[in-house]
């Protein structure tokens, strides 16, 4: 049985204005989460992402060893999925 879970999580840095979106987008796409990223006001880089555990593990980890952006800070929040998306998207 699958076990889905949802990430939150806000990237911080200079992480607005260096493709950290489309990255995000593209790499979630690829490891088939749901969910979206968006920019906040205050700079940083909000993701929503669903799936299973080792998934959003590997999502985190190619965020953070990618050549996009430079981040100084990743804050991580896990709960229950809701199964609410259909795919990941950028939200504006």
């Amino acid at each position: 049985m699958e076990k889905k879970e949802r990430l939150e999580a806000y990237l911080e840095g200079r992480v607005q204005g260096v493709g950290m979106r489309y990255f995000v987008r593209s790499t979630a796409k690829s490891l088939e989460l749901t969910g979206y990223v968006k920019n906040l006001d205050d700079g940083r880089v909000k993701i929503i992402a669903e799936g299973e555990p080792e998934t959003l593990e590997k999502l985190l980890e190619t965020i953070k060893n990618g050549e996009v952006g430079h981040i100084t800070g990743i804050e991580t929040h896990r709960k229950k999925a809701t199964g609410e998306f259909g795919d990941f998207r950028i939200e504006r």
